[in-house]
């Protein structure tokens, strides 16, 4: 058995897939926080990490994002990359028209920003080139195998990329179990957002992201959950044996 902890030594609850679906859907039903708002947390503390892995410098980034809220946390990361000077890219794993509404959200301001969706025939030019791409591709609500273009972008990435940051959990991990049913991105750091998942125990270069998640809607759900932040919104854990 294994358990995370701070750089400080304190241990930070782990929660399954369940736990934190339940955790997303009570902050948002009950304590009225916002997606978007929880998204632009996420969104922020990515860019920070990927300009940390960068040294501190801007470069070509590419965004590979799905249509849910991890392609929307991954699409708002390059908005404020774009910001702080990198020249971002994005690619898509589905049209468009078939993104969630908060992911679709993001992609607009990229877009009326001039960042524009690239042709999918692009994506070995542009993983091979950009200096870190971000992983925004399935978050911790995967259920099976990555298919079609996901899995092709996740193979792709995986022959060409030089620095990977992946959003929350690598794409095609299963955050419960650390299973692996498909093929899964080779991340060189994890930000998981505001709990680590059971499933990244072991995982090499994890931080914890706080996304404004109060620690009442953990005790709301009977989850033993001490925010470990004191003033810092993205902290290195570590997986320990118990």
């Amino acid at each position: 058995m294994s358990r995370f902890i701070t750089e400080h030594g304190m241990t930070v609850t782990a929660v399954t897939t369940a736990q934190m679906r339940d955790v997303d859907r009570v902050a948002v039903e009950v304590f009225q926080l916002g997606i978007l708002q929880m998204m632009e947390n996420a969104g922020r503390n990515l860019a920070l990490s990927a300009l940390d892995m960068l040294d501190g410098q801007t470069g070509d980034i590419l965004i590979l994002a799905g249509g849910g809220g991890n392609g929307g946390g991954a699409l708002c990361a390059g908005r404020h990359l774009h910001n702080f000077g990198c020249r971002v890219s994005v690619l898509l794993d589905r049209p468009a028209e078939q993104l969630g509404s908060p992911a679709a959200a993001q992609l607009a301001v990229l877009r009326a920003s001039g960042i524009e969706v690239a042709g999918i025939e692009m994506s070995g030019t542009l993983l091979a080139g950009s200096a870190l791409v971000v992983d925004g591709l399935i978050g911790y609500g995967l259920t099976q195998a990555a298919r079609g273009l996901t899995a092709t972008l996740i193979e792709t990435c995986n022959r060409h990329a030089r620095l990977v940051l992946s959003n929350d959990v690598p794409s095609g991990l299963d955050a419960t179990t650390g299973a692996h049913p498909g093929v899964v991105i080779r991340s060189d750091r994890v930000v998981t957002l505001a709990a680590p998942k059971t499933g990244l125990r072991g995982v090499d270069n994890l931080f914890l992201a706080d996304i404004g998640i109060p620690p009442q809607v953990f005790t709301a759900l009977g989850i033993d959950f001490v925010p470990p932040f004191s003033g810092q919104y993205l902290l290195p854990l570590t997986t320990v044996d118990a």
